[in-house]
């Protein structure tokens, strides 16, 4: 029986493969990425915040009445 590979492992494999520069290049594009992902996320999350809070399907309160909501 033959052994599949992961995907993970061939991008291992192929970076691997990569000269030192290109792996510091590819590096350094993931992160960015990975950053712009997190953004985007980020804005998508606040959009919902804003659009449930004009709605009123949020509330407010300390968080001593947080603690209490949730002792209930």
């Amino acid at each position: 029986m033959v052994e599949k590979i992961s995907t993970l492992q061939q991008a291992i494999d192929v970076v691997e493969a990569l000269e030192p520069e290109e792996q510091a290049m590819l590096l350094d594009i993931i992160s960015k990425r990975l950053s712009q992902q997190r953004r985007d996320e980020l804005i998508i999350d606040v959009v919902q915040a804003r659009d449930d809070y004009q709605k009123g399907n949020t509330k407010r309160g300390s968080v001593a009445d947080l603690m209490t909501e949730l002792d209930e």
